[in-house]
């Protein structure tokens, strides 16, 4: 409302909430997941959920999520933030595809930066190349107005690049009686061949 009241409109919206409650998987409380849940997701959800119609209306948005290495690959404390994370780019999945007749593109950066919550996890030389603003620039490109939709940009310490989810070709195995996790194992190299890969959806 407030920013309606200045401007007018929205056009740009990032939405990078966060914290940390790392724990090993054994030791995690479903108040340490809850908590994650609703910053990470839910605290995403809400703001591009109150601007969403606004750009509807005015047909034209730009909106980048936040993910994070952890959602995308893993890392050993953090089973409740990585779920969290990843599932923003399931969000952002989804929302691409809803706003593409209102030209509302969404992103997602994957950003590896220096920031109250990374302070003591790594030693100030480090921290001092993983500056926030070397993630900007990148983030300037995804809310432009050709940018991409549906792009996760990885960025940090002024490099970057594209992650994405990706398919094998596959092969059909069969149905009824010819369909058993036996046949399935049979094409197990085909079924996992890597040379195959293509983006799983466009």
């Amino acid at each position: 409302a407030d920013a309606m009241d200045k401007w007018g409109r929205i056009d740009i919206l990032i939405a990078n909430a966060g914290i940390l409650r790392d724990k090993s998987f054994s030791k995690m409380t479903t108040q340490d997941i809850d908590l994650i849940l609703a910053v990470h997701l839910r605290g995403t959800f809400l703001p591009v959920h109150a601007a969403w119609n606004i750009m509807k209306e005015q047909n034209y948005g730009r909106i980048v999520v936040t993910t994070s290495s952890t959602g995308l690959y893993g890392n050993f404390g953090q089973a409740n933030y990585g779920g969290g994370k990843l599932g923003v780019v399931g969000m952002m999945n989804t929302l691409k595809i809803e706003g593409a007749k209102n030209d509302i593109k969404v992103n997602a950066v994957c950003p590896v930066a220096a920031t109250r919550m990374t302070e003591g996890l790594m030693p100030p030389a480090a921290l001092e190349q993983l500056k926030p603003e070397y993630v900007t620039p990148g983030v300037m490109n995804l809310v432009k107005d050709d940018a991409p939709t549906g792009m996760i940009l990885s960025a940090g310490a002024g490099a970057f690049s594209m992650a994405r989810i990706v398919e094998t070709e596959g092969v059909f195995v069969g149905q009824g009686e010819g369909l058993s996790a036996e046949a399935v194992a049979a094409k197990w190299d085909q079924i996992t061949d890597v040379s195959t890969t293509k983006p799983a959806f466009q």
